[in-house]
């Protein structure tokens, strides 16, 4: 599946756009049981307005009613109640039908009815809606793909408000103008980041360490967009921060605190923080000087062939018995 990459090609590795949660299995036949609820909120609750279904003033509309049940796990209950408004032309009902059927939720997946419902609400205006379809268009999937439709609607949505669509807005302004596109795509990069979007907020911090799309290069502000990025969950910014921390760029430094950034990105299997973590115990920096865990996140290194030389020489000077225990110690791991 083709996904829009940060062109940042000076600068350093970008990260994977964002990608929804596995939808949970269909209920079985005849019988709705609510799995565990969604990881986020990926559609906003519609504002109910009074007596705009006929409902009493202050009662939840139609359409919130089937937001509700889709927040709740009650995907089919969701579909009764949104199908007929959609068929009517409500906008909120037709973006929910095309999560549902994009994500095969309760229903079996079907991209074709999802981007035919997603367009209909795009071209109603919802940012959601202009957001998912702008996606389909690029990828070319369910639909013709159409780069200039896909940039209108992201950016319709982008200045809505949708994090997702800033963040992926700022991509395509700096994929159409690799050289000019910083400045522009750093705003957008900045709603996305500020909404809480770890992916954009590693993205403005290395405009800021590379003064691209900034005033001037500034790594105070490049590490706590760096450390925002890291909290939210990205890998790539955890590792960044953590060498960051080890060498006191953009604030003091603090090699405890960046040894617990890296290995927690170590222990979870990224090939990058594995050889940090060789490096760390070899040299006691941020932590006592180990050559067992040393040894054995050099052959795990070398088993995500993310080695080098110096590590390698190491390894190969050590007692035959601690190369077998590191070995063995290695075998044991399971990044989790």
């Amino acid at each position: 599946m083709r996904r829009l990459a940060l062109l940042l090609a000076l600068l350093s590795a970008t990260p994977a756009a964002a990608q929804d949660p596995p939808a949970p299995a269909a209920p079985a036949a005849g019988l709705e049981v609510p799995p565990p609820p969604l990881s986020s909120n990926l559609l906003p609750t519609p504002v109910a307005r009074a007596n705009d279904d006929g409902a009493a003033p202050g009662a939840p509309s139609a359409s919130a009613q089937a937001y509700g049940a889709f927040q709740r796990g009650y995907y089919l209950s969701a579909l009764r109640i949104a199908e007929p408004l959609a068929n009517l032309g409500d906008p909120a009902a037709q973006t929910l039908l095309g999560e549902i059927y994009g994500r095969g939720l309760g229903v079996p997946r079907d991209e074709t009815e999802a981007a035919r419902w997603y367009g209909i609400a795009a071209k109603a205006g919802v940012p959601e809606a202009q957001f998912r379809y702008a996606m389909l268009l690029i990828e070319g999937r369910a639909v013709p793909p159409d780069d200039a439709t896909a940039r209108d609607l992201m950016k319709a949505a982008a200045d809505a408000g949708n994090p997702l669509a800033a963040y992926n807005y700022g991509q395509m302004l700096i994929r159409a103008s690799p050289t000019g596109g910083f400045t522009e795509a750093a705003a957008y990069f900045r709603k996305a980041a500020e909404s809480g979007l770890p992916d954009a907020q590693y993205a403005l911090s290395q405009l800021y360490a590379y003064g691209r799309g900034t005033q001037k290069a500034d790594d105070a502000e490049a590490r706590r967009w760096l450390a925002e990025a890291a909290k939210g969950g990205s890998d790539t910014a955890q590792i960044e921060l953590g060498i960051w921390l080890i060498n006191g760029r953009g604030g003091p430094a603090d090699p405890l605190e960046g040894f617990r950034w890296l290995k927690g990105a170590a222990e979870r299997g990224n090939p990058i923080a594995v050889n940090r973590m060789a490096h760390l115990y070899k040299d006691g920096v941020g932590t006592p000087r180990d050559r067992g865990q040393a040894a054995m996140w050099t052959v795990l290194a070398r088993r995500a062939a993310n080695s080098d030389a110096t590590l390698d020489g190491w390894f190969r000077d050590l007692p035959d018995a601690e190369q077998k225990a590191a070995l063995e110690a290695a075998n044991r791991f399971r990044a989790g």
